[in-house]
């Protein structure tokens, strides 16, 4: 029994998968929640269309100019002083790059928001009020995002301490603000309600993920350099395109939806949440749980511990996503229900069994990729997602006058296949540097 229980310890990597699949499942359930809140609260889904659509622009600015680095660079360095014992050394990186990431997104969200009236017709298919409204949600979506910033790279720390309770319980609350807002603030503000309840659960977000931090020994300092930074500049390079393909095709995923019938980018994005919540709780929670670990495996250069952290992972995904895929065509009925889509049943039956044949690729993807940025290599994970990329977008703009909504979850498919094959077939090599 101690051994079990040892195992399961959040700093362990099923332990700690196990800490953030549930909590991830959790977040998965708030989403849903939000989403059924949303629809019911809209039921014309046209300002849903919108609130999807308007968080694209700042999501492209701020996966590009800030995840890029914090994704596959913040750990494997915070980590490099974990191994030696070096707080105070975390401590002054974490508020360099903090300092730094919020001083560069600032200045470019600040252009972003007022340059967005000119911007965002060519961003788009709305018009008229939709269009009006998309621009005024896009500011407020800019202003999430910069905090955001703080938010994420306190969580990259919370990743390297193997803290996750409190990596995985913000998302929650984030969400539970978007719900509250729809809910409470609509009556008053109108379709400005889910917008403010959801720049308030980005306040907390960034606030309990600080808190936790300084619980755990943080120590904040006023920064805006580190000599690291130089690093994970260039190790954010190839992520910046990265980042950047992923984020241009959800962007012209709904651009291309945004010209069909109304209500099919909303289809089309909560077919990808239910899909998600799979790939949450299985690929991205495991991941995310065995980054530390490979981390710090590939700085003391132990090639045969990084495989078993590796392997193990890949044979945990495999058992529980490919039943996890099967279970969720089944259970498309009561999706639909849960998001007030029953009318249109029979579009999001097929659209969500696309999706989920994706998913035990997508998980494995999540775990690849950290194995490649724990050994500090972001070339190769940027050429494939790039391909990713490429392989969705051209194969959903090929295929959309004929399969209309369903070539979206077919190129976004065939996209991580690709993807995934690519990773596979290269590691090896990589792993044998560590000898």
């Amino acid at each position: 029994m101690r051994r079990l229980f040892s195992s399961l310890a959040q700093h362990r990597l099923v332990g700690g998968a196990l800490v953030l699949a549930v909590t991830q499942f959790g977040a998965s359930v708030m989403g849903l929640l939000r989403d059924r809140v949303l629809t019911k609260t809209f039921p014309g889904l046209d300002v849903v269309d919108v609130y999807i659509a308007s968080f694209r622009p700042s999501d492209l600015l701020f996966q590009v100019a800030i995840m890029a680095g914090f994704s596959v660079a913040l750990v494997p360095l915070l980590a490099k002083y974990k191994a030696n014992g070096e707080q105070r050394e975390m401590s002054a990186l974490l508020s360099g790059v903090t300092g730094a990431a919020a001083l560069v997104f600032g200045v470019i969200a600040l252009l972003m928001g007022i340059f967005f009236p000119w911007i965002a017709p060519s961003l788009t298919n709305f018009e008229g009020e939709a269009l009006e409204l998309y621009i005024q949600f896009g500011r407020i979506a800019l202003l999430t995002n910069f905090l955001f910033v703080f938010g994420n790279a306190f969580g990259q720390y919370l990743i390297t301490i193997q803290k996750y309770w409190v990596y995985g319980i913000t998302p929650i609350l984030y969400t539970l603000g978007t719900i509250l807002g729809t809910l409470y603030l609509t009556p008053y503000v109108g379709s400005f309600g889910p917008m403010y309840g959801t720049l308030a659960g980005a306040i907390i977000y960034v606030l309990v993920r600080l808190a936790g931090l300084l619980w755990s020994g943080y120590r904040p300092a006023f920064k805006v350099w580190h000599p690291d930074i130089r690093e994970l500049g260039w190790l954010m390079i190839p992520r910046m395109l990265a980042l950047g393909a992923l984020q241009v095709e959800l962007l012209l995923f709904d651009f291309l939806a945004s010209g069909l019938p109304s209500g099919n980018l909303t289809i089309n994005a909560y077919a990808r949440n239910f899909q998600s919540v799979v790939i949450g709780v299985a690929g991205i929670a495991l991941a995310q749980s065995a980054f530390s670990p490979l981390s710090q495996a590939a700085a003391k250069k132990e090639a045969g511990r990084f495989w078993i952290y590796l392997k193990k992972g890949v044979g945990i995904l495999l058992i529980l996503t490919v039943p996890g895929a099967f279970f969720l065509v089944l259970a498309t009925p009561i999706a639909a229900r849960l998001v007030h889509l029953e009318e249109v049943l029979d579009v999001f039956r097929v659209a969500l069994t696309l999706y989920a044949l994706s998913i035990p690729f997508e998980s494995i993807n999540h775990l690849l990729l950290r194995a490649y940025y724990s050994l500090k290599d972001t070339m190769i994970p940027a050429f494939f997602n790039v391909l990713n990329g490429v392989v969705a977008i051209t194969l959903s703009w090929m295929l959309l006058d004929r399969f209309g909504i369903y070539s979206l979850a077919l190129g976004f498919t065939a996209g991580q296949i690709a993807q995934m094959i690519g990773l596979w077939v290269l590691l090896p090599r990589k792993v044998r540097a560590l000898r």
